[in-house]
């Protein structure tokens, strides 16, 4: 097989690329490495299987001409964090929602046979049900979710429009080594890795109490594949580990002391992913526990000493658009 991964320089798309070669298939890379690094394909770097084209996913020509005669695109491809989303909106559906539609237009083109593409849990906002199924209303808190939701939505349609096999997976938290180092505060365990080796304290939100569903990479990579295999179609899946861990008990397996910082408007108190729809759909299931999850980043932490060394201080500046747009509004 022939597969295409946007975004296959970033965290999550080096271990699906990983993936993807170790089974012999042939791999192109699409990635414009604004946040995805050169370094995370190194490994493969004498596979004759894997190219790597340097493309921005809002080109047109370029896709098109990497995409012709590939049998499936995984799309992961995307800006993340929520920060930098509310600062600028427009660079987020520019990238998130036109690139997307992108990418559907050129697989369309091609009669590429599945695309499968990384949606964000971020969607559900602040939820009811726990765990929270697929059939969740939908409530965005944020320009990235927003984004997000509507590339889930533009895939889905080109996919009824244009009979393209489609599933788009919702992503819950994703960790695991290769994790993003650069970019705009964001990800509990790059900023807690970078804290731990310059022997600060973790600083956490709130009282620590909330909780969220940590994923593996290495069981994300297997749910892509498990997705571009099936003859499933126009479907939307969760994928995270079916458990739910508190950060104050992250803090305790990486082993630091901790201070903590003021709560943030529009985070939930708890992320935890009903995964039976994927267990049924794909046969797929996390394999791989927090437990033995942390040690693995444990056992890698010198990647993150190219992070930013978050303070409380800091945080609170890079923070201070979250608070000042995303605050509840009080009523006229």
């Amino acid at each position: 097989m022939r597969y295409i991964v946007t975004g296959g320089a970033g965290f999550i798309g080096s271990h699906l690329v990983a993936r993807l070669l170790a089974d012999g298939h042939e791999v192109s890379v699409i990635d414009n490495f604004s946040t995805g690094r050169p370094q995370n394909l190194e490994r493969h770097r004498d596979n004759p299987k894997l190219a790597v084209h340097q493309a921005d996913v809002r080109e047109p020509e370029p896709l098109a001409a990497i995409i012709k005669d590939a049998d499936a695109v995984f799309h992961l491809a995307a800006l993340a964090d929520i920060v930098p989303s509310v600062v600028d909106p427009a660079l987020y559906y520019d990238v998130n929602v036109c690139g997307t539609m992108r990418v559907a237009e050129a697989a369309r083109r091609s009669g590429v046979k599945k695309l499968v593409y990384a949606a964000s849990s971020s969607c559900y906002g602040i939820p009811d049900i726990y765990p929270t199924p697929e059939t969740e209303e939908i409530r965005p808190q944020y320009p990235y979710a927003l984004t997000k939701l509507l590339g889930e939505q533009t895939m889905l349609h080109w996919g009824k429009v244009y009979g393209m096999p489609v599933l788009s997976l919702r992503l819950f938290n994703v960790y695991g080594p290769r994790a993003r180092t650069s970019g705009t505060y964001g990800a509990v365990f790059g900023v807690f890795l970078a804290q731990k080796l310059a022997g600060k304290p973790f600083t956490i939100v709130g009282d620590g109490s909330q909780t969220r569903d940590f994923v593996h990479a290495s069981d994300i990579a297997e749910a892509f594949y498990a997705a571009a295999r099936s003859p499933l179609r126009h479907a939307v899946m969760n994928v995270g580990s079916g458990a739910s861990i508190s950060i104050n008990t992250i803090a305790d397996l990486l082993g630091g002391e901790k201070t903590y910082i003021p709560r943030r408007p529009g985070e939930p108190e708890r992320t935890f992913a009903d995964i039976s729809k994927i267990r049924r759909l794909l046969n797929w299931s996390p394999k791989v526990g927090i437990e033995e999850g942390v040690k693995d980043m444990l056992a890698n932490i010198d990647y993150w000493k190219q992070a930013p060394l978050w303070t409380p201080e800091s945080i609170a500046e890079a923070t201070r658009d979250w608070f000042k747009y995303l605050s509840p509004k009080q009523p006229a």
